[in-house]
Formats: structure tokens, sequence, C-alpha cells
């Protein structure tokens, strides 16, 4: 076993032929910005060129998966210079409006979002706690999801007036009617209605979480490496022929434009929305 950048924003973990890679911003419920965007991708890649890794979990240090996109810790990272390793696109520092937010998006969370999903080994979403926005996109990017039974799941940026996250998966990941409601709403969905809607493959005692999760990987690492990788191929395929990958592209427009009324009528491009007031208007609903 191996276990590298205990104190980073993003931990790795090798038991066996799985690799285990963590966010590890606990103390802000594991948000992601862009330092964890691209510690996740070194992390990925890293297991991707490990021949001796055959699977993937990705998980969440403390009792959070991931409460979405860093829209107000100390350490948000809007502003600051990424790499682009997911599009090729101008820096977005000293930009404005459409051309900064654009830039960076595609970047940092759709191209990254999948880039991941196109990760050649199979890759398991363990989630614990809260899996909303941005979190969806990270475990939405994985091939399937394992839930204990305390975890939540919810897109609220429709109160923002966005028309949901950045990687728009939500009428291939769940019907589109329960998509509506999960966007129109804003409300959070137990890991019971989640699996039942089918986003979810399992739930599981909190308890047995892990231990569920990485007997699967064991099972899961008993294939052979080509069959896995060319099966993930032949469904994502699917997918993209069902639409997926055009209607993303067509919903990031609408984001853009969403972002771009709320800058020109409002007081920024998430209509003066923060961490309270969002997390105060899910309580209230």
């Amino acid at each position: 076993m191996q276990n590298d950048e205990a104190g980073g924003v993003v931990t790795y973990e090798v038991r066996g032929s799985v690799a285990v890679v963590r966010l590890n911003r606990p103390q802000y419920r594991n948000a992601q910005n862009s330092k964890v965007t691209y510690a996740l991708d070194a992390a990925f890649t890293r297991a991707v060129n490990d021949d001796a890794v055959k699977v993937i979990v990705l998980a969440g240090n403390g009792k959070h998966f991931s409460a979405g996109h860093d829209i107000g810790s100390p350490e948000r990272d809007a502003d600051q210079s990424f790499e682009r390793r997911a599009v090729i696109w101008w820096d977005h520092v000293g930009t404005e409006g459409v051309d900064s937010r654009f830039a960076r998006e595609s970047e940092v969370y759709l191209g990254m979002c999948r880039r991941w999903r196109e990760i050649p080994k199979p890759m398991i979403a363990m989630v614990q706690g809260a899996c909303i926005a941005g979190g969806l996109m990270l475990a939405w990017s994985c091939d399937f999801i394992v839930a204990a039974d305390d975890a939540f799941f919810s897109d609220p940026v429709v109160r923002m007036g966005i028309p949901g996250v950045e990687y728009f998966a939500h009428p291939w990941v769940m019907n589109p009617r329960a998509a509506k409601e999960f966007l129109f709403t804003g409300d959070r969905f137990t890991a019971g209605r989640a699996r039942e809607l089918g986003m979810v493959n399992h739930v599981v005692p909190a308890a047995e979480l892990e231990d569920t999760v990485m007997a699967m990987a064991e099972r899961i690492s008993a294939m052979p490496r080509l069959g896995l990788a060319l099966a993930k191929k032949a469904v994502n395929q699917a997918e993209d022929l069902q639409g997926m990958r055009a209607g993303m592209d067509s919903v990031f427009g609408l984001h853009h434009a969403a972002h771009a009324h709320n800058a020109e009528v409002g007081v920024d491009s998430l209509a003066g929305m923060g961490v309270k007031s969002m997390r105060n208007a899910a309580v209230q609903s």
C-alpha cells in the first residue's frame, strides 16, 4: 500500500490492484476549486499509467463526498491562471465576462469531466453525505456510483437562474422527467431515490460502504484490462449516440447565457448567491 500527499487537496493510495483517490478538503465539504481539479487529473493519470492498478475509486475524506464548486472558501482560485490539459484555449485571467467564464469552465469543469469519463480503467464513485452540483459532475464522470445510505444528491443552481451544472448529464443518468424535478425543485434526492432512478448502482449502510466498494473493485480487477477498456468505450459511445455529448454542448451555451444575464442585470454571474444563501435556500425548501 502506498499513501501520498496526505496534506494535499487530493490523496492517492494504492491497495492491491485498486487506486483510491480522495478529495481532501473536508473543512469545506470537499468543495472543488481548480487546484482540486488538477490534483484529481494528476492522480487519475498516475493510476492509468500504473500497470498494477486495474480499478480507480473516487471518494471524499470526511462526512461528505463533495458540496460542489468552491464559490466562497478562502482558497477559492477562480481568478488564478490554470493549466490547460482538457482544452486548448487562452488564459482567462485578465479577461472579462463570457471571455473569462467560458474559458475557465470549458477547461476545469466540462473539459476535465469529459476527459475523466474517457479514462480507460473502470472508475467507481464512493459517495457519502453531500453530493451537490459540482460534486455530481465528479461522480457522474465515474462508471458507476455506490452510495452510503446517508448520501444525498442535488443540483440547486436553478436558484441562480442557471439551468444546471456544466457537465449536464442529468437526462442520461436519470430519466428526463426526474431530471426536470431534480432541477425545478432543487430538492435533495436520497440515495434510495437516486437508486430507483438508475443514477446509483448500490446503496449500503455507511459503515459498510468502503468494504463494499473495495470488494467490487477487486472483483472487477479480475477481468482483462483491454476487455474492460473496450466495454467502457462501447457504453460511452452508445450514450453519445443517444445525444449526450451534443446535448451537453447545447446546455453549456445556455449555462453561459445565464451567467451573462446574471452579470448584466444583477450583482454578479451567480445572481448574488453564495455558500450561505444557497445553503439557507436548501434548508427552507
